[in-house]
């Protein structure tokens, strides 16, 4: 299967979703709540309950945080350079440091792995949710004014259903507790999960509205976001003991736009709301150029 005929399915479904909302005007929200608080848990409930823990999930948690605060110390850097208040370097933080593992990473592995590469996706994405729940949280209060950053991160974790999905279903993995007959019913559940966090992704670009764009921060975001970040990517993955598609996957889920979610953290704490919608809105278009290269070089000589 070529890589065009694997991003043409993501985006015409992220297609439908711009449509249908350019149309219906629906409230994304309650679609983006059923998603995140009902059918991704249970996505997430699934994997961790039929998965074994080994030493992988530690090298994913090591890849996750180092390529997290890689970037976050490049932006620290390009910010005394470029001479960014705080408030613009936390707006960058968001814009760069967090990728969209989420509606769009694991969506892009199912078409590229198929159901083989789902687990190590799924993982990623809890993964992904914690860091942005805790520093990207941390840094969209921290960039204003107005909120406690470490406070408002407290909070935001004790919010996140992807983390007690996990927890529940490793336990009952744990403890040996049966599904019995219910287990078709969690199965219609998560597999509902993808293609709703996908129409919603598309819903959610369609409420982006870009009044003004500061190319010299979007230029920024979009270089680290999808061209520094996978190289960083490249360089902490392939010096671990973890197998071949492992590599190319965390590697490509590196390349993916910026997440959507940090545009609501912008948005809710007033941390360069309109630069983090741009890099969000600009960076999934142009992912359509940058990710078959990623792909490309990855699964070729990874």
């Amino acid at each position: 299967m070529s890589i065009v005929t694997i991003l043409l399915p993501i985006f015409f479904v992220f297609g439908v979703g711009y449509i249908a909302q350019r149309f219906l005007k629906l409230e994304t929200k309650v679609l983006s709540n059923l998603a995140l608080y009902v059918l991704v848990p249970f996505l997430v409930f699934r994997t961790f309950y039929e998965q074994e823990i080994d030493s992988s999930y530690g090298y994913l948690s090591l890849y996750m945080l180092g390529l997290c605060f890689a970037l976050i110390a490049i932006v620290s850097i390009l910010s005394k350079i470029y001479r960014f208040t705080e408030s613009e370097r936390c707006g960058l933080v968001l814009s760069s440091a967090f990728m969209n593992n989420g509606n769009y990473g694991t969506p892009l592995i199912l078409f590229l792995f198929g159901t083989v590469g789902m687990d190590t996706a799924i993982v990623l994405m809890v993964l992904q949710q914690l860091l942005m729940s805790t520093l990207g949280v941390y840094y969209a209060a921290k960039g204003s004014p107005d909120h406690d950053g470490f406070k408002a991160a407290l909070r935001a974790v004790r919010r996140m259903p992807m983390v007690y999905g996990a927890i529940i279903g490793l336990l009952f993995q744990w403890l040996h507790i049966p599904l019995g007959t219910i287990a078709g019913g969690v199965d219609l559940i998560a597999d509902a999960a993808i293609p709703v966090i996908m129409v919603t992704l598309g819903m959610q670009l369609r409420n982006i509205t870009v009044k003004s764009i500061d190319w010299k921060k979007l230029s920024t975001a979009l270089s680290l976001k999808l061209m520094i970040a996978p190289i960083i990517a490249a360089c902490i993955v392939l010096v671990m003991p973890v197998d071949t598609m492992t590599k190319q996957i965390m590697i490509i889920m590196a390349a993916t736009p910026t997440a959507a979610n940090t545009t609501m953290y912008a948005i809710q704490f007033h941390t360069e709301p309109q630069n983090v919608s741009s890099a969000t809105l600009v960076s999934t278009l142009s992912s359509l150029v940058t990710m078959p290269v990623v792909i490309y070089l990855t699964t070729t000589f990874v």
